[in-house]
């Protein structure tokens, strides 16, 4: 049985990839240079291999290492091309010149799907926030005075962003244990994950002029799963006073595929509502909520279900934040919606909400307990979302294996 619409090529039942998803990444086959495709069911369309045939437009688009210029080029070309990748794999008369460019997804490497230009990391879960604000101020407010008023956020280092299946070191750092009277200099004993969810901008706006955010769909290209890995006890040191640094500089991992806003259509919902309401600047008039199902998998056993529509600030909301100032958007910016937690036990995005920082170690099925991340452990984090025609769509997964400090 398929699960793949109108589609000529085989989809496997329950796959992430049907012909309504068709998200863009960069793969490489053994001994030749990265290119362009798209993944469908089991299979990557080498869309290089198509464009060179003649049957896609710009093969400079997609003979190329990274998406930034398929990205750079905006809706006027985005529409275009995901409806003729869209006529190709379902119009049975295409095949026959399709088909020789289909490779099986197991006999290619994925890449960074794109160069990243700048990476900022919100804040943007009100159940993750609280959550935190529980563990680290009880007796307290939980949120900070400014969270319901603006998305918070970090800027990140975009050069340390690695793609799903990149090993993660260990980091070293400044480390004030209990009881301590200065710091000392060596590897996390508190590393952490945190399950979010980006977007990437394609199309970047001049410096000066803030994004508004009724035209997010005018710049933002698609969605991605991210990891930002955590050192929880260097961050908690360093964080004071002005935020995040080497705790979150080490890794971050991005998983191969980006699925298309417009591939998103059927997930959108409206978001939480907001009180007080937000300043004009953050106006958004769109629902752009987005039904999302994350599961989060530390050595294969399944410790929390996320659900991204409960997220309180919106990916619109953040770019016309993030832009406010004036500061300019390029090809390649990424930014990630912070931890994505829901409301219950089981919806809890990290380690630090779900063992209460370590106080109450998480059991997995086969027994072994964990307060923090261990050297070799492996957290896989996927996510589905509804599709177009009632079909389900999804992100593939990040992945990344904890090795030890160097």
């Amino acid at each position: 049985m398929t699960a793949g619409g109108s589609s000529w090529v085989q989809v496997p039942e329950g796959s992430h990839f049907p012909v309504q998803n068709l998200p863009y990444g960069v793969f490489a086959r053994p001994g030749q240079a990265p290119r362009v495709g798209v993944a469908i069911g089991g299979h990557v369309l080498d869309l290089a291999g198509l464009a060179a045939a003649g049957l896609l437009e710009h093969p400079g688009w997609f003979a190329a290492p990274a998406l930034n210029a398929f990205m750079a080029a905006g809706p006027a070309a985005w529409h275009p091309a995901r409806a003729r990748i869209t006529e190709l794999l379902t119009d049975p008369r295409h095949r026959a010149r399709v088909e020789p460019h289909l490779v099986p997804r197991a006999a290619v490497e994925l890449r960074l799907p794109f160069e990243v230009a700048d990476y900022v990391d919100f804040y943007s879960s009100r159940d993750h926030a609280s959550t935190v604000g529980q563990i680290f101020r009880p007796g307290s407010p939980p949120l900070p005075r400014n969270w319901l008023h603006l998305p918070a956020g970090y800027h990140g280092r975009a050069g340390s962003v690695v793609v799903s299946g990149t090993p993660v070191i260990r980091p070293h750092g400044q480390l004030l244990t209990a009881g301590a009277a200065a710091p000392a200099f060596g590897p996390t004993q508190r590393l952490d994950f945190e399950a979010e969810v980006g977007f990437a901008v394609g199309v970047g706006s001049p410096q000066g002029e803030p994004v508004p955010a009724g035209e997010f769909a005018r710049h933002a290209f698609g969605f991605m799963l991210v990891n930002d890995w955590s050192a929880r006890d260097i961050q908690s040191w360093e964080t004071q006073p002005l935020g995040p640094f080497l705790g979150k500089s080490f890794a971050t991992s991005l998983s191969p595929w980006v699925v298309p806003v417009a591939a998103l259509a059927a997930a959108r919902v409206p978001p939480p509502r907001q009180d007080p309401p937000p300043l004009p600047y953050l106006d958004c008039a769109q629902p752009w909520g987005l039904d999302l199902s994350l599961q989060i998998m530390l050595n294969g056993h399944v410790v929390a279900s996320p659900p991204f529509r409960t997220m309180y600030w919106t990916p619109p909301q953040q770019l016309a934040h993030a832009t406010a100032g004036g500061a300019p958007l390029r090809t390649g910016d990424l930014f990630a919606s912070g931890t994505v937690s829901g409301p219950g036990p089981a919806e809890r995005g990290c380690l630090l909400e779900m063992t209460w920082d370590g106080t109450r170690p998480l059991r997995l099925p086969d027994g072994a307990t964990r307060a923090y991340l261990e050297d070799g452990d492996v957290v896989r984090i996927t996510a589905t979302a509804p599709g177009a025609g009632g079909v389900t769509i999804g992100f593939g997964s990040v992945e990344g294996r904890v090795a030890a400090a160097g």
